[in-house]
């Protein structure tokens, strides 16, 4: 779940780029119509849509992502479905870590930052422990970046 999205008709949400994916394609959809709600292999999963402002495009790009609730903030995993590379939302959130959040039915702007290296090993402990099929995604040499949302 890394594909990336651009600004759509309406400007109210963006949507998904060509070449995007028919996977998030749909679960976005999805997760709009369903109030955040979403089915297959994602059912169950705490799923939220982040929405960072591009690098480069400066255009907004919408992915769905898995997510860990951490308190007040709201911790992603730049997985990349345990690619060698981080994601495209990842290094835009870099460039510009002010993003807006989905959950649910509540949308609200946040602020996206990399974790603490202290707390990184715990927290990827505790993802492992929700969802076991996150322990494939480490089989690269890189470290899984973790981002912490917090509510602006």
């Amino acid at each position: 779940m890394t594909n990336e999205t651009k600004p759509g008709h309406s400007g109210r949400h963006p949507e998904p780029v060509d070449g995007a994916g028919e996977f998030n394609r749909n679960v976005i959809a999805e997760f709009r119509t369903g109030q955040g709600v979403v089915g297959g292999a994602l059912a169950g999963a705490p799923v939220l849509l982040l929405t960072v402002v591009g690098a480069r495009s400066g255009e907004p790009r919408t992915t769905p992502l898995v997510y860990l609730a951490d308190g007040e903030r709201l911790v992603v995993f730049g997985s990349n479905g345990g690619s060698p590379t981080d994601p495209l939302w990842y290094r835009n959130l870099l460039a510009h870590p002010e993003v807006t959040v989905e959950v649910g039915t509540d949308r609200y702007p946040a602020l996206a930052a990399p974790v603490d290296p202290a707390e990184h090993d715990a927290l990827w402990a505790r993802q492992i422990a929700a969802q076991p099929q996150f322990a494939g995604y480490r089989t690269t040499a890189r470290t899984v970046p973790l981002v912490a949302l917090t509510r602006a």
